[in-house]
């Protein structure tokens, strides 16, 4: 029987592959470094055909130039406006014109009819980009925090932590070089956001509670 089975009440922790996050490198527990890289996004139906064409193309001759594996991943949740709602009745009250008065809350109904009828979610695009001894294409098939528990033997060889740290901000110059030829903008998260990421990503029943009870 192991662990887990015995003590159903183990902390979450146990199960999380990461072992700190520092400078904006993930370090996993069995070794390895990861970064993350938030990219802006393209709407890509509002482009012509000739322009759909051209970042198809740029983006397979960008796949062709990475030799090793990254992971693309969306992220989707759902908005909250409440805060926005808050700001706009405050609005309203301090508002002396009797007129733009009932235009506010006219909008702040009209609002509030939409989201109701309407689920508004955000997606925000990452590439995940590893480095370690005996990279694994088999980690892009486990989903995004699979890509952040690869296991090694004992017999495999960790790279030295700074030598690690310098080759994996080499395979971070060169995605973002690559994703700013399709016209995309890209960044590393820093420590504080990839801390929200992964709260966010192991925790997605707590963060839609909190959600639900902002706006009670």
């Amino acid at each position: 029987m192991t662990n887990t089975a015995k003590n159903p009440t183990a902390p979450s922790q146990q199960f999380v592959e990461i072992a700190k996050i520092e400078d904006g490198v993930v370090y996993l527990k069995k070794g390895g470094v990861r970064k993350v890289i938030i990219v802006s996004g393209i709407n890509f139906d509002l482009k012509s055909e000739t322009e759909q064409n051209l970042i198809l193309n740029s983006f397979q001759n960008f796949l062709n130039t990475v030799d090793f594996s990254v992971q693309f991943f969306i992220h989707s949740r759902k908005v909250n406006v409440d805060a926005y709602m808050e700001r706009m009745r405050v609005r309203r009250e301090e508002e002396p014109n009797e007129l733009l008065k009932i235009q506010i809350e006219e909008y702040i109904n009209f609002i509030k009819t939409f989201v109701d009828q309407n689920k508004i979610i955000s997606k925000t695009f990452f590439v995940v980009i590893p480095y370690e001894a005996g990279d694994a294409i088999e980690q892009a098939k486990r989903g995004f925090l699979g890509f952040f528990g690869k296991k090694q033997t004992q017999n495999e060889d960790v790279p030295n932590a700074q030598a690690a740290i310098e080759q994996l901000n080499h395979r971070v110059d060169q995605v973002i070089s690559g994703l700013q030829q399709i016209g995309l903008r890209a960044a590393p998260l820093e420590d504080e956001e990839l801390t929200e990421l992964f709260y966010n990503l192991y925790n997605p029943q707590l963060v839609e509670k909190k959600g639900m009870e902002t706006k009670k």
